[in-house]
């Protein structure tokens, strides 16, 4: 195996931009915007020193930046972009338009609450909000996992001609600086090859790109794009194992933590799972049986990894940093709507917790499993403090 460099002190928002300077991506638009201005500050610097070899692009919006994105996919490009908050919402109009034209862009979402009110802290709303428009969805827990995710995401979206969207949360990963394994540009390059898209805008060719269609050709499109979505999972498993054969890093869509003879487990995404973990370590020593579901992959879900996992467990508490209005938290309804009609399904109780960035610690998880593991799951949204 090639060597790397081991140990370098980032924060989540500079491992994104450390992966984009290994990825070698051929265009970057990008516009500023708390949390995520510090990816768009390193790529400056690393652009003006020579060292990131692109063509970076600053428009006057978010919106903007999306509509650059989309026209230098399009010409077979590779592609980033990052953004937050207000900028993905909007993003929005572009974002079906980036699916709907298989664009292969790769953008890092740094979670932090709509408005208003007026708040900078970490809460998944923003990207969750854009579920339904054709984006492929990861989710992060450290700055590790930020830049590993990064790279993965290239290499399938440029697979399943799928954009793609990486999300961490705000300040508990984006500025907090960890200890991060950056693998060599040689493994980068074995594992990343040169983007050569099968279609692309040529003067060469005689094709339109996105011409109006009529109803059938309409219809085909989402056809298409529905079959290109089920790939994402086995393409998502291909790239965490390939990666782990090269880096010693593994990945999967989910990942189970102590689900062992689980009673209870608790279910969650982003940085919120650390805590879970020491959580459900405190409970094994009380001689709880405790376990957690950690979601990397949220779109597509991956409803039969889900159903596996949890085949068998008796209570499920999904613990979500988002909270959907009418509705409560977005993968608590979504969780249970893959475990809809299976024979030995856990009761599943949806937690809204750590909503607008407050602190949700173990001791609160812990009194969370006390309460609710043996009771019934409650048909209104159940808010933690």
């Amino acid at each position: 195996m090639p060597a790397q460099a081991s140990g370098v002190l980032l924060s989540g928002n500079h491992a994104v931009s450390t992966a984009v300077l290994l990825a070698r991506p051929d265009v970057i638009p990008v516009y500023p915007i708390t949390p995520q201005t510090p990816i768009l500050e390193r790529i400056t610097e690393l652009h003006s020193e020579g060292r990131l070899k692109t063509e970076l692009l600053t428009p006057e919006s978010e919106h903007s930046a999306m509509a650059a994105c989309i026209s230098a996919s399009a010409t077979g490009a590779r592609v980033f972009t990052a953004t937050s908050s207000q900028g993905l919402l909007l993003m929005h109009e572009l974002l079906h338009f980036a699916s709907g034209a298989r664009t292969s862009i790769v953008m890092c979402n740094v979670n932090r609450t709509p408005a208003a009110p007026w708040g900078f802290w970490p809460d998944q709303t923003d990207s969750l909000a854009q579920r339904d428009t054709g984006w492929i969805q990861v989710y992060s827990e450290s700055p590790q996992e930020s830049l590993d995710g990064v790279l993965q995401l290239f290499r399938v979206a440029e697979s399943a001609r799928i954009p793609a969207m990486i999300s961490h949360d705000a300040f508990y990963v984006s500025h907090a600086l960890e200890p991060v394994d950056v693998p060599a540009q040689d493994i980068v390059d074995a594992f990343l090859p040169p983007f050569k898209p099968e279609f692309c805008l040529d003067n060469e060719l005689g094709a339109s790109f996105c011409a109006p269609n009529d109803q059938q050709s309409w219809r085909s499109s989402r056809v298409d794009l529905d079959a290109a979505m089920a790939r994402v999972p086995e393409l998502m498993r291909e790239a965490g194992r390939l990666w782990g054969e090269l880096t010693g890093r593994s990945y999967d869509l989910i990942e189970r933590y102590r689900m062992e003879g689980a009673s209870v487990v608790l279910v969650t995404m982003g940085s919120m799972s650390g805590t879970v973990r020491e959580a459900v370590d405190a409970m094994r020593a009380q001689g709880i049986e405790a376990g957690m579901l950690k979601v990397r992959l949220f779109r597509p879900l991956p409803a039969a990894a889900l159903r596996a996992a949890l085949a068998g467990v008796p209570c499920a508490i999904v613990l979500d940093r988002n909270y959907s209005p009418g509705t409560g938290g977005v993968l608590h309804q979504e969780l249970k709507s893959a475990l809809f009609g299976m024979k030995n399904a856990p009761r599943v109780h949806g937690v809204l917790a750590g909503v607008g960035g407050v602190n949700v610690s173990p001791a609160g998880i812990r009194g969370l499993v006390a309460e609710h593991r043996d009771r019934a799951p409650q048909p209104a949204p159940v808010w933690m403090e």
